[in-house]
């Protein structure tokens, strides 16, 4: 390929004038920055228009990564650091020949460092960026576990391991750092760690059966198998987890829980460490922290448009009573916890959160952590928390009605409690409270507001394609008849096929109103249904068909989160 500058490219196209050139030039002095970075990152072109450039410019062949399938031998082909540092990854090569995949294809330095590395000719394909960074990681890191797992097999058959397994395995655990030295266990831990962190997964499970132990992670709410390990090999795995989470390594038939402390790429992780004896040996899952600030933003758990709208107005306008959080297991209650709690900080207010776990470490707020195994409950901290003059108590999870009924009365007498409740919509945690035994008028006298909320997963940008519903589809989604668009995800490498790729969250928000407050005082159904109509309560539903219009998720997931709706 002729050596040719991308800005002459650019401008030969038309796709920049001299002055945008010029001014993206002088950006880039000092900078160290390419110049195809600097021109997307200031707005002056799209990642699609070079692409398209420099595919009719020079005729480089553009490669969707997201759906090419790179057999797992190209690893072999070129060094991880080389394909790191420049963002390229081998995708198919024959003696003479190298096919690259890079995000940059005029990087030239890089071009000649592949060749001089691999003695072979180097034909340069255009990939985007996004997809580049996930190809490296993922041929690197499934490489990285099949040595690892071929040298602990051969250690096996040599009798190095086994014999003193603990000594070998207790090195550091920051994942960053040189491993070519480090235990061939830790280096397979460290992959799959590695590899969740590449799919942003929630969990790694780590299931032993007959023949194997499979690994698998959810990703996006959904289980995925990544990896097996031979079984002679699953109790040093087992073993170096136990170790970073400070467990007793001898200890195989009783479960286990403990925590440790990652680096992966720069960001903290925290590792919430949980064994099982099953009858083929020890079963581990692993939940993963991110300690990301997005977690905490409104933007983070999806909130926008009108509920975004209620949810600041019940914040901001609610000084005493009761905010409640509902939604099953999973639905990303914590998530709003934590951004309630960000919104409601400030130097002026004594805010003190009971936890159990302390997920994310929030600065300006005491944060307790309950441990019911110490006697350290929910009811008996919130007690102790009310003697400490407090403003604010975030109750992480109401459980049982002497924690709700402690709750009620602390929110009665001029504090503001927020908590979340296992319920499935805003209307049926009255009927939870009730259940548990708090009294009627302690619900109607300290409920504010109610914040129901649901995960569903976005159909996948890289594979989305519309369609027209039928009648049938749009009568489900509770839509009158009509022309409408609807999108569904065709299935990619990017999102294992699935459709779908990353979530999003969907809200129902109640204030509560005299006329809902005499309902819930009543105990009437009827009366509590007209008072939620009448205040303009918009269920989740109305949401759910927003992004359906929108988009951004499907009819068949939005039926399988919330059943029939």
């Amino acid at each position: 390929m002729k050596y040719t500058k991308l800005g002459d490219l650019l401008l030969k196209s038309g796709t920049i004038t001299q002055r945008q050139l010029d001014e993206a030039l002088a950006l880039q002095s000092g900078s160290g920055e390419r110049l195809g970075a600097v021109l997307q990152n200031h707005g002056f072109i799209t990642e699609k228009q070079l692409i398209d450039t420099l595919m009719s410019q020079l005729g480089v062949e553009f490669v969707d990564l997201n759906t090419y399938a790179i057999p797992s031998e190209m690893a072999q082909v070129l060094p991880k650091s080389i394909a790191k540092k420049y963002t390229v990854v081998p995708i198919g090569a024959t003696r003479t020949e190298i096919r690259l995949a890079m995000a940059d294809p005029l990087n030239f330095v890089a071009i000649e460092e592949v060749r001089a590395v691999t003695r072979r000719r180097v034909v340069p394909l255009i990939a985007t960026t996004a997809a580049a960074e996930r190809a490296v990681q993922n041929l690197y890191s499934n490489q990285g576990a099949m040595q690892a797992i071929e040298e602990m097999q051969r250690d096996l058959l040599g009798g190095q391991y086994g014999a003193a397994p603990a000594a070998a395995l207790s090195q550091a655990t920051a994942l960053d750092g040189d491993e070519a030295d480090a235990a061939p266990a830790i280096r397979l831990v460290n992959s799959i760690i590695d590899r969740a962190c590449t799919e942003r997964a929630s969990d790694i499970h780590m299931e032993p059966g007959e023949d194997n132990m499979v690994i698998r992670m959810r990703i996006d709410g959904a289980l995925r198998e990544i990896i097996p390990v031979p079984r002679e090999l699953q109790s040093s795995v087992i073993s170096r987890l136990k170790i970073m989470a400070r467990m007793d390594i001898a200890q195989k038939n009783i479960p286990q829980d403990g925590r440790a402390n990652v680096t992966v790429r720069q960001e903290s992780l925290d590792l919430r460490i949980s064994t099982l004896p099953t009858i083929h040996g020890e079963k581990v899952v692993i939940r993963l922290l991110r300690k990301a600030p997005e977690l905490s933003t409104l933007e983070g758990i999806g909130l926008e448009g009108e509920n975004r709208k209620r949810f600041c107005d019940l914040v901001d306008h609610t000084v005493e009573g009761v905010i409640l959080m509902v939604g099953p297991t999973g639905s990303g209650k914590t998530s709003t916890l934590y951004a309630m709690i960000d919104r409601l900080k400030s130097e002026e207010v004594n805010l003190v959160s009971l936890e159990d776990p302390v997920e994310y470490h929030i600065g300006g707020v005491c944060q307790v952590q309950v441990n019911e195994k110490t006697g350290l409950t929910f009811a008996g901290a919130l007690r102790a928390v009310l003697r400490q003059d407090p403003d604010i108590i975030a109750v992480g999870e109401i459980r049982d009605g002497e924690t709700a009924e402690i709750a009620m009365r602390a929110a009665m007498t001029g504090h503001l409690v927020l908590s979340t409740v296992h319920t499935n919509s805003a209307a049926s945690s009255i009927d939870r409270l009730l259940d548990i035994g708090v009294e009627p008028y302690l619900i109607a006298g300290a409920v504010k507001g109610i914040i129901s909320q649901r995960l569903v997963r976005r159909v996948c940008p890289h594979c989305r394609q519309p369609y027209s519903p039928t009648p049938e589809e749009t009568a489900a989604m509770g839509m009158p008849p009509g022309d409408y668009l609807f999108y569904r995800g065709a299935g990619c490498g990017d999102c294992f096929g699935t459709g779908y790729r990353g979530r999003v969250g969907v809200f129902e928000i109640l204030a509560v109103t005299p006329d809902i407050r005499r309902a819930i005082y009543a105990r009437s159904l009827k009366e509590l249904e007209t008072a939620m109509e009448a205040a303009s309560f918009h269920p989740i539903m109305d949401n759910c068909r927003r992004l359906v219009l929108n988009g951004v998720t499907s009819t068949e997931e939005i039926h399988r989160v919330l059943g029939g709706g």
